[in-house]
């Protein structure tokens, strides 16, 4: 029984500004993973505050929902086996001073804030965010 489920990616504003996100998506694909749907947005403060309750009561809670809602993103529904942690694993570590080589942070990532890219941290995360910037 194969364990194909999905994850939500987003490209975030600091990498679609440096126009990142075909590399990113490739990047992607070469890990066998399918981008099932994708569309680039702009949220509001508002919607970012919304998508990242679950950080509310954290210190850079206020700062990485202005950053999110700074420019437009891609918003991505990604495809494969055990897709949350093939994801983490690919992005690497939130500061990309830590992550691995060969990782989309550690290629494209600024700062710890200015990341590139966010993705679900647990299969019910997954769901709850998949649903968040894609229900029908």
């Amino acid at each position: 029984m194969s364990n194909t489920e999905q994850t939500l990616s987003i490209i975030k504003p600091d990498a679609v500004e440096r126009n990142l996100e075909n590399e990113i998506k490739e990047m992607f694909k070469n890990k066998g993973f399918s981008i099932v749907k994708d569309k680039k947005i702009q949220i509001e403060k508002s919607e970012a505050e919304k998508f990242y309750k679950v950080h509310e009561t954290k210190p850079f809670y206020n700062d990485l929902c202005a950053y999110l809602s700074s420019g437009p993103i891609v918003v991505m529904i990604l495809e494969k086996e055990n897709a949350v942690i093939a994801n983490r694993e690919l992005m690497g570590a939130t500061n990309p001073k830590d992550a691995q080589e060969g990782t989309i942070r550690k290629k494209y990532g600024i700062s710890i804030d200015k990341n590139s890219v966010h993705g679900s941290d647990s299969s019910e995360n997954a769901k709850i965010e998949i649903d968040f910037f894609f229900k029908d």
